[in-house]
C-alpha cells in the first residue's frame, strides 16, 4: 500500500509572519535538484545502464579491417630478385552464432542490475530527503531553543537586579543574590551552548539542502502512518529499496554463476574475410602482380582442458551468489529492526508530546504560584529560580519532542519505501527519469556515440568570503552550473547550462 504524501503548506499550518518563509516541500525540492550525494547516484546509475549495451554487444557482429605497406630489406638465394614494395588491405567480419548461453545470461544479468541500481536510486532519494526533513527539523528545534534560553537569559537578568535591590534595602541576603547570579551565569552559559548547536545545525542544512536557512516555516502534517508495529513491517518488506535491490543483485548473481558455467561449451561463429595484395614496385618478367581472396567458414572452438580455469570462476560465482542470498537477509533484518525502531521512537516521541504539554502548563502555573507565594515571604528567591529553571527545562523538551516525532515519522516512510519524491509530490520542475537514459543507450549501436562533457549539476556552498587565498579548487576549475532550460517531463537530457564568466 503506497500512501501519497503532498506536502502542502496551507494558512492554518503557518504561523502569523511566516508568508514569505522557506518551506519543507521547497526545501526537498531543492534538495532533490542540486544534493551532490542524490545527483551522484544517478551518475552512477547511467554507468549502470551502459553495462547492458556492453553485454549485448558481445553477441553483435564484429567488422574489422587492416591495411599495411610494406618493402622487402633484404633477400638471398633464389629470392633475390631485388625489393619490392606491396600494398595489401583486408577486411574480417564475424557473427557468433553460439556462445553456451554467455551473452544471454549476461545481458540478463546486467539488466537486473539496472533494476537494482534503479532501487539503490530510490533508496538514496529516501535516504538524502530524510536528512533534509532531519536538517530542516533541527534548524527549527535550535532557533527556538535558542530563543527560549534567550528569553530565560533575560528573566534572570531581571530577577537578579531586583534581588540585588532588595538586597540593598535588607529585605534579602547576599546569599540570595550570589543564587540569582549563579542561575544567571548558568542560563548565559547554555544560551551559547544552544547558539553553538544551532550553528552546527544550519551548517548542516547548508550541505544537504544547498543554501542557508533563512526563515523556515512549521512542517506540514505528516500522513496517515500504519496502527500497528507489524503493519509498518508489512509495509516495509514489500516495498523497502534497499531490500528490493539486494534481492535484485542476488538474481544477477544466479546469471553470473550460468556466465561461468559456460566456459566449459564450445562456441561457433562465422567468419567472412577478405584479402587483396597491389604489389608497388618489383617486377616479375616485367609485370606487377596483385591479387585478393575472399573466404567464408564456420569456426568452432572447443575447450578440452584450461587447467581448471572453469572448476575456479564457478566456484568463484558460486560463492558471490552465496554472499548475495546471505545480505539478502542480512538487508531484511536491518529492514525490520529499523522499521520497528522508527515506529517505536514516534510513538514515544508523540506521548512525549502530550506529557510535555501538560508539563509545561502545569511549570507556567507553578511559576505564578511561587513568585506570588515568595512576594509575601513564604517562598525563597532559589524557589524561585527552581521554578523558573523546570519551565525551561519542559518548554526545551516539548520543543524536542516535537522535532524528534516528526523526524521518526518521516525515517517510518521512509523505511516503508514512501519517502521518495513521487510519493512527495515535490514541485518546482520534472521528476527525473531513470528509464529515459535506459532507453537511449541499452540498444545502442554506434561505436562513436558519447554524451557531452558532463557539467556538475550539485550547487557549491563555498562563498567568494570561504575560498583560501590560494585555493586548490576554485569555482573556475569546478563551475557552478545555472540552468536555463530544464528538461521536458519524462526524459533525461542534458538542460542547458550557463557557465559563470571567466
Amino acid at each position: 500500500m503506497i500512501r501519497k504524501f503532498v506536502i502542502a503548506t496551507t494558512a492554518a499550518s503557518l504561523l502569523a509572519g511566516t508568508a514569505s518563509a522557506d518551506t519543507l516541500r521547497e526545501a526537498l525540492a531543492s534538495t532533490y535538484s542540486s544534493n551532490p550525494t542524490l545527483t551522484g547516484q544517478r551518475e552512477s546509475l547511467k554507468a549502470t545502464d551502459a553495462d547492458v549495451a556492453i553485454a549485448k554487444a558481445a553477441g553483435r557482429p564484429q567488422l574489422s579491417a587492416t591495411a599495411g605497406i610494406n618493402r622487402d630489406l633484404s633477400r638471398s638465394g633464389i629470392l633475390e630478385t631485388g625489393g619490392k614494395t606491396t600494398f595489401s588491405a583486408g577486411a574480417d567480419l564475424s557473427y557468433p552464432l553460439f556462445n553456451g548461453g554467455r551473452v544471454k545470461n549476461n545481458v540478463r544479468a546486467a539488466k537486473t542490475r539496472v533494476e537494482a541500481g534503479r532501487a539503490t536510486l530510490r533508496a538514496v532519494e529516501g535516504d538524502v530527503f530524510t536528512q533534509a526533513v532531519a536538517a530542516y527539523m533541527d534548524v527549527i528545534r535550535d532557533r527556538a531553543v535558542v530563543e527560549l534560553n534567550g528569553n530565560n537569559v533575560r528573566v534572570l537578568e531581571t530577577n537578579l537586579q531586583a534581588t540585588r535591590d532588595r538586597f540593598e534595602i535588607g529585605d534579602l541576603t547576599r546569599t540570595d543574590v550570589a543564587q540569582s547570579e549563579a542561575r544567571l551565569q548558568l542560563g548565559r552559559s547554555r544560551l551559547v551552548i544552544a547558539q553553538g548547536q544551532l550553528t552546527a545545525s544550519e551548517a548542516t542544512y547548508r550541505q544537504v539542502i544547498g543554501h542557508a536557512p533563512g526563515q523556515l516555516a512549521p512542517p506540514p502534517p505528516l500522513p496517515p502512518l500504519p496502527a500497528t508495529e507489524d503493519e509498518a513491517v508489512r509495509i516495509a518488506l514489500a516495498n523497502n529499496p534497499d531490500l528490493v535491490a539486494v534481492q535484485r543483485q542476488a538474481v544477477a548473481a544466479g546469471y553470473d554463476v550460468r556466465v561461468a558455467e559456460s566456459t566449459r561449451l564450445p562456441t561457433v561463429s562465422t567468419v567472412v574475410s577478405g584479402t587483396y595484395v597491389n604489389e608497388l614496385s618489383g617486377t616479375i618478367a616485367g609485370q606487377k602482380s596483385q591479387g585478393s581472396q575472399t573466404t567464408a567458414g564456420l569456426s568452432a572452438n572447443i575447450p578440452i582442458f584450461q587447467g581448471g580455469l572453469p572448476a575456479a570462476r564457478i566456484r568463484q560465482a558460486e560463492a558471490f551468489e552465496g554472499q548475495a542470498l546471505e545480505q539478502v537477509i542480512g538487508t531484511e533484518r536491518a529492514v525490520v529492526s529499523t522499521t520497528r525502531a522508527a515506529f517505536a521512537n514516534y510513538e514515544a516521541s508523540a506521548k512525549a508530546i502530550q506529557s510535555q504539554t501538560v508539563a509545561v502548563s502545569a511549570n507556567e502555573l507553578a511559576l505564578e504560584g511561587v513568585r506570588a507565594e515568595q512576594s509575601v515571604g513564604t517562598r525563597t528567591v532559589l524557589d524561585v529560580l527552581d521554578a523558573e529553571q523546570e519551565l525551561l527545562n519542559s518548554q526545551v523538551l516539548l520543543v524536542t519532542a516535537r522535532r524528534d516525532a516528526y523526524v521518526a515519522g518521516f525515517q517510518l516512510l521512509n523505511a516503508m519505501g514512501q519517502a521518495e519524491a513521487e510519493d512527495l509530490g515535490l514541485d518546482g520542475g520534472p521528476l527525473y527519469d531513470p528509464l529515459g537514459n535506459y532507453r537511449r543507450v541499452a540498444d545502442n549501436w554506434n561505436d562513436w556515440a558519447r554524451d557531452p562533457t558532463y557539467v556538475p549539476v550539485a550547487t557549491r556552498t563555498v562563498s567568494p568570503a570561504e575560498l583560501p587565498p590560494n585555493p586548490i579548487v576554485t569555482p573556475d576549475l569546478i563551475p557552478t552550473p545555472v540552468v536555463t532550460n530544464p528538461p521536458a517531463a519524462g526524459t533525461t537530457s542534458t538542460p542547458s547550462v550557463t557557465q559563470p564568466p571567466q
